[in-house]
């Protein structure tokens, strides 16, 4: 993995591929290469590090080398180390043949003993040579027949474009398990693993399944199974605008989303709430809404940062909806044998709906018999497409690989579901009609805390040579600690650990030195007096109390070191405000560090293996 652009027209391809790979960047990666069908042969540029490497080696090369078909690719290291020699694309022994490949082809050994065997000489460390050899020790005049037969003997999951110099206008797409789109224009067409390669040329495209393939030639494209059997798939419009996906006044996007969740909250709400009526409309899970109210049992699935929000969510659908819930790493659920019982519903969270342990897990618990919903962000993507029913974020796309807009669009998903259940069973109109109210001032309310930015950067500033911190809170507030520790350690490199506050006396508290911070999620509510008291434990061992607050609240400035605050609203509604400081401490803290804030090291936006 990480990234793939393919392009059949009438355009000169190279620069389409370059600012194709560019638009993906954001999707982290560590090297890249190009290959372009230039007059029956391949011409392929490949280099480690970053795409600007790869584009100043393009430029040293002759006009007479660029065509109209081509691909390219951004790798994320899995075979082999990250170096010229094991990025993409890769050619069979022949040269005649190129591949470029996200996934893993878990059977690569075997696989590479066997053409070892046949006398195909390897050069690379990756599996990704592997299958391009398998490919070109199928072919015999008909590369889509050499792709299906390759693919019949590959375990693991794919999203591959392939060339071959003997059928010089024909590009071979497939997936399984990796997201391929296909864009449609006007006598040319785009393949990427990612819209956001495409919107600048088209917006009309068709989304891949699962062992799906796609054979695209100038005058057209038709589409199969891999196993040959013609499929009819329909051209969908894509959500978002270029613009959308442009930085704009900012100088990282994890800023701008950062200050876009006002209004991504807004988006994700229009149409869903309605005062008037006092109700929540949630057209999604519609046909399943009985079964929703009746369920007998909650997991939620999710990794990483969906883990955080999918936390968030037990707390409100135990607290408000009544149903027992459970929260699941997807990366484990599917290997410890999971009980799944009559009246289980499995709840997937993903922001890109292609995140592959959480897709497992989904796939682990259909076929184990339950009702399974969908959260996400990526419309038309592959558990939007799996789930019996689910509800889309609609906070616009996400480029900064650290989660943010995501992360609260999630939590305000899982609001309205857990209202929705709730007043179907035992919540009254009137509590009901608190909430939603309350709702509605949330976007005015987050601009009023984002406006603390400036305070935040100041703090942050004094502590970024502390190599390590711990994030406290309770209630509501325990995932929204466990986020801004993560969110720190993805983009700053600093470690740090999320904890339920009253955990950290039973052994963390060792940790605590003099100067030491600790970022306490300290609103007013349930817990509030106990959370003072694990203040003070904090502040009696010399560690440095950042807290997060309520407004008004005059205590806190009095036990705490600096003080991020928080307008008042309905416990159940906090972590949405109260992640927000935590997300500008972590993104001002890796600005004031050097680090590359939207691109971190070892990340990836969207992890397609698991």
């Amino acid at each position: 993995m990480c990234g793939i652009v393919a392009y059949v027209g009438n355009k000169d391809v190279q620069p389409l591929l370059l600012e194709g790979l560019k638009r993906l960047e954001y999707r982290g990666y560590d090297s890249a290469g190009v290959c372009i069908q230039a007059g029956g042969h391949f011409f392929i540029k490949k280099t480690a590090g970053r795409i600007s490497v790869l584009e100043a080696a393009l430029d040293q090369q002759p006009k007479s080398k660029r065509g109209q078909v081509g691909m390219a690719h951004t790798r994320w290291a899995t075979h082999g180390a990250p170096t010229e020699v094991n990025a993409h694309p890769h050619t069979d022994d022949k040269g005649g043949i190129a591949v470029v490949h996200n996934g893993i082809i878990e059977n690569y050994a075997s696989l590479k003993q066997f053409l070892t065997a046949k006398g195909h000489q390897f050069v690379s460390q990756t599996d990704t040579e592997v299958l391009a050899m398998l490919i070109g020790h199928f072919y015999q005049g008909d590369i889509a027949k050499a792709v299906q037969m390759a693919l019949r003997e590959v375990r693991g999951t794919y999203g591959l474009a392939v060339m071959c110099t003997a059928e010089s206008d024909t590009l071979i797409v497939a997936r399984r398990g990796s997201p391929l789109i296909i864009g449609v224009g006007k006598e040319e067409y785009v393949v990427a693993s990612d819209a956001s390669a495409i919107v600048e040329h088209t917006t009309q495209v068709i989304y891949l399944n699962d062992c799906e393939m796609a054979v695209i030639r100038p005058g057209g494209f038709k589409t199969m199974t891999t196993d040959d059997v013609p499929v009819t798939k329909e051209i969908t419009a894509v959500e978002f605008s270029i613009q959308q996906i442009e930085l704009g006044q900012y100088k990282h996007f994890m800023l701008k989303e950062i200050f876009e969740q006002p209004e991504a909250i807004s988006n994700a709400l229009r149409g869903r709430v309605d005062l008037q009526e006092g109700r929540v409309v949630l057209g999604g899970i519609g046909p399943y809404s009985r079964d929703i109210v009746r369920a007998r049992r909650l997991i939620i699935t999710g990794c990483g940062t969906a883990w955080h929000a999918g936390l968030v969510g037990e707390f409100l659908f135990e607290e408000l909806a009544k149903i027992p819930t459970e929260v699941e790493y997807a990366s484990e659920f599917r290997y410890r044998n999971p009980i799944i019982e009559d009246g289980t519903i499995v709840l997937a969270i993903s922001q890109s709906g292609e995140t592959a342990d959480t897709l497992a897990a989904l796939r682990e618990a259909k076929d184990r018999g339950a009702l399974s919903l969908g959260i996400v962000n990526g419309v038309g993507s592959t558990i939007a497409r799996e789930t019996d029913a689910g509800i889309y974020l609609h906070v616009g796309p996400e480029i900064g690989v650290a989660s943010t807009k995501a992360f609260t669009g999630q939590i305000i998903v899982e609001t309205l579901l857990a209202l929705s259940i709730a007043r179907r069973k035992y919540m009254s109109q009137a509590v009901l009609n608190e909430f939603l109210l309350a709702i509605m001032k949330l976007p005015e309310q987050m601009r009023h805390v984002l406006e603390q930015s400036e305070a935040v950067r100041q703090t942050a500033c004094q502590y970024i040579h502390r190599e390590n911190w711990l994030f406290l809170g309770r209630g509501f507030n325990y995932p929204v600690a466990l986020e801004g520790a993560l969110k720190l350690k993805e983009i700053s490199y600093i470690h740090a650990e999320g904890l339920p506050a009253a955990e950290m006396k039973h052994g963390p508290i060792a940790l605590i030195n003099p100067g030491m911070p600790a970022v306490f999620v300290a609103t007013r509510g349930s817990q509030y007096e106990k959370l003072l008291g694990n203040i003070q434990e904090v502040k009696a061992r010399g560690g440095k109390i950042i807290a997060v607050a309520s407004e008004g609240d005059d205590h806190i400035h009095g036990v705490a070191d600096h003080v991020f605050t928080v307008p008042e609203t309905i416990e159940p509604l906090q972590p949405l405000l109260t992640v927000l400081p935590l997300q500008l401490l972590a993104y001002h803290a890796a600005v004031a560090r050097g680090c590359n804030v939207d691109k971190p090291r070892n990340l990836a936006k969207s992890v397609t293996v698991e």
